[in-house]
């Protein structure tokens, strides 16, 4: 993280020299091959995203969003705001965004994914391509965008159920896109210039924290150790000229995160989903609760650091630290403190450990031991655990070519890992595309027969459940789970839906 000042100075880190020059392969032309090379590894994990992009076409309304169309389209989107805050949960700001998608019926799900997916590329290139410059580095062009490309394919479809985690818009919504939008509100701190940046960054920083305590409660607490570290440790990462301007930035980040958690709690919506499920606050604290929320959290690490595809993010992070060197037309310009592995990598852990933990003591009420097999409810802090990989990878790389370890070898190596991580992401992305193919047939069958027959005069029909990777659908679980049956039926205007056991 950096600020606004920009005559900041940093003592040079020992053995590290400006970037190469024309006699290292810097000039003209060894620039342009560099940029080549990275920019055509960059072209593995976006096909991956562009490949996932295509296969959005296939998906179809499930689950919650059975219930959101119908009254999008008939109160608007203001309508299913007014639903959130006032019955539902609370979240005025996750309605706001659900009802961009819905208002689009089928036509808003089949483009979300690919809305989203450049969206968070763009967000995750742009942070890159500042945090390098803000450091008063340099790098070859095409490495930012090869980092935020493996850091978006890695995040996106490295999980245990990628279909929740990027195809369905409604848990992408709450856990996947909101972590992404939380870093986002540094992009005008790193880029901030002057009194007038600096006030700006503020604001920015202020609003996107209203906005997030309205939209995820975890991603709010991911915001807020992160933030929290960011106070408490200020003197470990920058220079004293900055110090203070960082933490004044943190807290009012904290500041508008705890006002729209407030506005969330205190809704009557979020009043409702407490009683409907039991969690009431003091039930957090409870020592059973708590142990049991450690046990959980300890099994969705165990799942989490052996998915061996999250290699990729180290790798992508050792090649930026391999090639990133000095830039001497900047330097003395950068806010943080000399580099100490150790104690970066050391805080950076300490913060996806604790916010995890805290993402799962509230997330356990309402979902008990399920919490475990819950994987969107892992994205607001598994994020954080990708950028810390990528973090770490850059000190690995970083300490190799200090101590003038042969950099060819180990970037060739990093950059092989990279390519091995998208072959692996793509084979259980193809099967999964396969398996959304089906359902998306089987759905328009039962959806144009329902649609005939409704404008028929047809007032109960039957519903034969269509479902994909472990979504819900009405008449789940062998016909013992009814929901969401009657928001099948409002969507099609019949009065009641009944299971059917076969498609039309």
């Amino acid at each position: 993280m950096a600020v606004g000042a920009s005559r900041v100075t940093v003592p040079p880190d020992p053995g590290e020299a400006p970037g190469p020059g024309p006699e290292q392969g810097g000039g003209p032309r060894g620039t342009t091959r560099r940029a080549t090379v990275w920019t055509g590894l960059a072209l593995l994990p976006l096909g991956l995203l562009a490949a996932a992009s295509v296969l959005g076409r296939y998906v179809r309304p499930s689950a919650d969003e059975w219930c959101f169309l119908p009254v999008v389209r008939d109160e608007g989107i203001s309508g299913l705001v007014g639903k959130f805050y006032f019955t539902d949960n609370g979240r005025v700001g996750n309605g706001l965004l659900v009802g961009l998608y819905a208002k689009f019926p089928v036509a808003g799900h089949q483009w979300y994914g690919a809305v989203s997916g450049v969206l968070v590329l763009g967000l995750l290139w742009a942070l890159t391509a500042l945090l390098v410059r803000r450091t008063g580095r340099t790098v070859p062009r095409g490495v930012p965008l090869l980092v935020a490309a493996m850091v978006t394919a890695v995040f996106l479809f490295a999980t245990p159920n990628t279909y929740k985690t990027f195809f369905w818009p409604a848990a992408s919504v709450s856990h996947t896109l909101a972590p992404v939008l939380a870093c986002a509100a540094a992009l005008p701190l790193l880029r901030a210039r002057g009194r007038r940046g600096r006030i700006t960054a503020l604001a920015v920083v202020a609003l996107a924290g209203v906005f997030m305590g309205t939209l995820s409660e975890e991603a709010s607490v991911v915001a807020l150790v992160v933030l929290s570290g960011v106070v408490l440790c200020a003197h470990l990462l920058f220079t004293e000229r900055v110090r203070g301007y960082a933490r004044i930035w943190a807290l009012t980040g904290m500041a508008g995160v705890a006002a729209g958690t407030l506005v969330l709690v205190t809704s009557p919506g979020s009043r409702n989903r407490r009683e409907r499920f039991g969690a009431e606050t003091t039930s957090l604290l409870a020592p059973e609760s708590l142990i049991a929320s450690l046990k959980a959290y300890v099994r969705i690490l165990e799942t989490v650091l052996t998915t061996w595809q999250y290699a990729g993010a180290l790798a992508a992070g050792v090649i930026l630290g391999l090639l990133a060197a000095p830039d001497g037309a900047r330097r003395g310009r950068g806010v943080l403190l000399p580099c100490r592995p150790l104690l970066l990598t050391g805080l950076g852990a300490a913060a996806f450990l604790v916010s995890g933990y805290l993402c799962t003591v509230i997330t356990y009420p309402v979902f008990g031991p399920r919490v475990v097999t819950a994987e969107r409810t892992w994205n607001d802090y598994l994020l954080l655990l990708v950028l810390l990989l990528v973090g770490a990878g850059a000190l690995l790389g970083r300490a190799l070519r200090v101590r003038g370890v042969r950099t060819g070898a180990v970037t060739g190596l990093a950059a092989a890992v990279c390519a091995v991580t998208v072959l692996g992401l793509a084979g259980p992305l193809y099967e999964l595309g396969h398996d959304m193919r089906v359902r998306a047939q089987k759905w328009d069958r039962q959806d144009q027969w329902l649609r005939e027959g409704a404008a028929g005069g047809a007032k109960v029909l039957p519903y034969t459940p269509v479902s994909v990777s472990g979504m819900l659908e009405p008449f789940s679980a062998n016909g013992t789970r009814i929901w969401p049956a009657q928001c099948v039926a409002d969507y099609y205007h019949l009065d009641k839906v009944t299971r059917g056991t076969r498609l039309p």
